[in-house]
């Protein structure tokens, strides 16, 4: 087979193993969008199954009730052609912004953890601006946290998840935002800070106040400023608009007992409980975005970092032990990882994978979470990492 029909076949496996996905008597997921690339070249985009299928969760019967098939979403991804023309359209969130909304209609994901990224990157940002020092403490930044203060957390034990705190605290249970906050500055490590790593949501709700006190902006409008329109990622977003319902993929009917609120059937809002109690906007979850967008980050970030961030800022984050991201981590990232790949998981079931060895990317989007949640398996992810590292020869 000649080498360029060789490489054809091995991504046609990737694109195959992927399209699966959404199907069988159990499938991983309800619809999944794929986009891989290397360098500055995007090799591969694909969509598959659906955004919207399921109107409820059936406990009794373990199965996802189903929409009249006509009222069925599917996954989209690229462009659409055939709409034609720029609509304007006012930025609620932020009145002194007009956006053009082009032809581009791909399916708008909840990001879950993937906005630890976007955090990580704001972070970066504002140590690029002598805002904040990386092994600077907390309490210089946002001195209210009186438990971080205490026990001298820094910025890059939030960053590297060491600095001792639980996974994450129950905090849409309490009443009012001040309530939830007042739990949130007053919970102390359980170890010492600097000693062991794990991996907690608190890291990054800190390090929302801690970049939101040193630059004097909101998370939101950091993002935005610092990332999104630098980029032109038109798609990505906090507190998505009613305007963009249409394209957003459906999370889960959330309610008690498989999860923690009753909410209902989720679309366009965050699923993090957590995040949701906080507002929407919060430093470990609640970003949409689409896998176009992501394809414009991962192609920075394998740049070098313009217009976003510093090459020596890239490094810091993207090698081991990686700040905010996670570095060659072969249970999401197949054979990707092994050479320092560098990217994290979302709960909803989105990943994002950057490998500088290969100078390749891979974001893999699902509602994983649609009709309910279920347990862990990112088996799927690490299968379509390992078909990517193997197409790239």
């Amino acid at each position: 087979m000649p080498p360029v029909a060789a490489a054809q076949d091995r991504f046609n496996r990737l694109i195959r193993g992927v399209a699966a996905l959404p199907e069988g008597e159990r499938p991983w997921c309800a619809g999944v969008v794929l986009a891989a690339g290397r360098g500055q070249d995007v090799l591969v985009e694909a969509a598959f199954g659906w955004a919207v299928r399921y109107a409820a969760y059936d406990a009794a019967t373990d199965r996802g009730v189903e929409l009249p098939r006509e009222r069925w979403v599917p996954m989209r991804v690229g462009r659409d052609a055939g709409r034609g023309g720029d609509t304007v359209v006012q930025d609620t969130a932020f009145p002194d912004t007009v956006v053009r909304d082009t032809v581009v209609r791909d399916t708008v994901f909840d990001l879950a953890s993937l906005t630890k990224l976007f955090t990580t990157v704001v972070a970066m940002r504002c140590a690029e601006r002598g805002e904040i020092d990386l092994d600077g403490r907390v309490a210089a930044y946002a001195p209210e946290f009186t438990a971080a203060a205490e026990h001298g957390i820094t910025v890059r034990q939030l960053l590297t998840h060491t600095s001792g705190l639980l996974p994450e605290l129950p905090l849409y249970e309490y009443d009012g935002h001040e309530q939830r906050l007042a739990r949130l500055r007053a919970e102390p490590p359980t170890t010492a800070p600097g000693t062991a790593r794990r991996y907690s949501d608190l890291n990054f709700l800190l390090l929302q106040r801690v970049v939101e006190r040193a630059a004097g902006r909101p998370l939101d409008r950091l993002v935005r400023d610092d990332i999104t329109r630098p980029l032109g990622m038109t798609s990505t977003r906090f507190r998505p608009p009613r305007a963009w319902l249409p394209r957003i993929a459906a999370t889960e009917d959330q309610r008690r007992p498989w999860a923690k609120l009753d909410r209902g059937m989720l679309r366009g809002v965050v699923h993090d409980e957590n995040a949701h109690a906080l507002g929407g906007v919060a430093g470990h979850a609640g970003l949409f975005s689409t896998a176009g967008d992501l394809t414009l980050l991962c192609r920075a970030l394998l740049g070098g970092g313009p217009p976003v961030l510093r090459p020596e800022s890239i490094d810091l984050m993207l090698t081991a032990p990686g700040l905010g991201f996670e570095v060659d981590q072969p249970w999401f990232m197949g054979e990707l990882a092994g050479r320092g790949a560098a990217g994290h998981t979302g709960f909803t079931g989105t990943s994002l994978v950057i490998d500088r060895a290969t100078s390749s990317f891979l974001v893999l989007l699902a509602n994983t979470v649609h009709p309910r949640r279920r347990p862990a398996d990112s088996a799927p992810r690490a299968a379509a990492g390992t078909a990517l590292a193997r197409a790239l020869g």
